[in-house]
């Protein structure tokens, strides 16, 4: 079956985030990280059916929730899951949060590597630690982990956990087995566990495939948590939920107990039957999703080549968040930002949101249809040339 995703779904006037938090009907959105296409049929099906039944109380998790989790990544992604390892809440960030609290006291130290996602920080400084930087090395329209500097972070004592986001958010790189294994090792000579927020991981391109953290050895595994979730890949993050899996059980009555202090430990009838839904039936549709948006990061990156040759695109490998190189343009991130929504309604999140090391550069969200992203590109042109005429 061939799936649709050129179709225009208007979301404005529907309580959208990110399409109705702005000031006219004019802006064009590419900012919050979700996604204009309707979500698989599978899983819209199973939702009218749940919406049929009319009565929706409490909900308890089913065993067919925990199936559809385990089957997915024994046959997606080659890794074995138990049911006793798997907690659920209701989102990644919320499972960071708790994982956050579970292992370490106030004044601990979690490092992270920026560029990276912006709730990282929130999360962390919430739990009273600090945070310390092993900032990413671009270079050659990529970003690679600088190992030297995370073996001398992670040899700090104060130092508990690395927050490794796996694919990267934001600048679209999914790391490779022999990457992860080298910071999993790195960590372990230190003491630091790793908390993998997976989230973006089922939206790796064929050419670049996602592996869990956990699953590349019984070290790994005992040493992380790993936090999922299908809102992002399947366009369900309204429903809100999440799984966290950690293989220790010490470790795991702990992070259960955060989940509850922190008051996120029930989720809503829709997410399981949403999960269940995606996991089970809706492979195919999520393998043509990957291709779409890969096509679209494809014909974003031939624009800018021909129209936009100052400005580089790195290089994306998952994830459907593109990341440019603006310096040329002379303006702080803030800056563009706030230029290109007030003279073209194009609405892009700023680079230093992701920290200081995102300065000049600027995140696209392009899970959209492509007349959609066209209509971007040629708003961002038009401003650029506004600027640099012979650009």
């Amino acid at each position: 079956m061939k799936y649709e995703f050129d179709q225009i779904i208007p979301r404005r006037h529907t309580n959208s985030y990110k399409w109705d938090s702005a000031s006219s009907d004019q802006v064009l959105p590419l900012w919050v990280a979700d996604m204009d296409f309707r979500t698989a049929p599978a899983i819209i099906s199973a939702l009218e059916r749940r919406v049929q039944h009319g009565i929706f109380g409490y909900v308890r998790v089913p065993k067919a929730y925990y199936d559809a989790i385990r089957g997915w990544f024994a046959r997606r992604h080659d890794w074995s899951l138990e049911k006793e390892w798997i907690l659920y809440t209701s989102g990644v960030v919320p499972a960071v949060s708790a994982v956050i609290k579970a292992l370490t006291e106030p004044g601990d130290s979690v490092v992270v590597q920026p560029p990276v996602y912006n709730c990282f920080y929130s999360s962390i400084r919430n739990n009273g630690c600090r945070i310390v930087t092993n900032p990413l090395k671009y270079e050659d329209q990529t970003y690679r982990i600088d190992f030297e500097d995370l073996e001398q972070k992670t040899a700090d004592p104060s130092v508990k956990l690395l927050l490794l986001c796996n694919p990267h958010n934001p600048v679209g790189r999914v790391w490779s087995p022999e990457e992860l294994i080298r910071i999993g090792e790195i960590c372990q000579r230190h003491q630091v566990r790793v908390i993998s927020d997976e989230i973006h991981g089922e939206l790796a391109f064929p050419e670049h495939p996602y592996t869990p953290f956990a699953s590349l050895s019984p070290e790994h595994l005992w040493n992380s948590v790993t936090c999922v979730s299908p809102s992002k890949a399947f366009n369900i993050a309204g429903l809100q939920i999440a799984q966290i899996i950690a293989r220790d059980a010490t470790l795991r009555q702990k992070i259960d107990r955060a989940i509850n202090i922190n008051e996120v430990c029930d989720v809503n009838p829709f997410g399981v039957e949403a999960t269940i839904a995606a996991y089970n039936e809706s492979e195919a549709w999520l393998d043509q999703l990957i291709a779409y948006i890969q096509a679209n990061y494809t014909y974003l990156r031939d624009f800018f080549q021909q129209f936009l040759p100052t400005i580089p695109v790195i290089n994306l490998e998952g994830t459907y968040l593109v990341w440019t190189d603006c310096r040329t343009l002379g303006l702080t991130s803030d800056e563009l930002q706030t230029q290109l929504l007030n003279k073209t309604g194009l609405w892009l999140n700023s680079g230093t949101l992701y920290g200081s090391e995102g300065e000049g550069f600027m995140r696209w969200n392009i899970a959209c249809p492509r007349s959609t992203l066209q209509d971007a590109l040629h708003r961002f042109r038009f401003f650029v040339n506004t600027l640099t005429p012979s650009v």
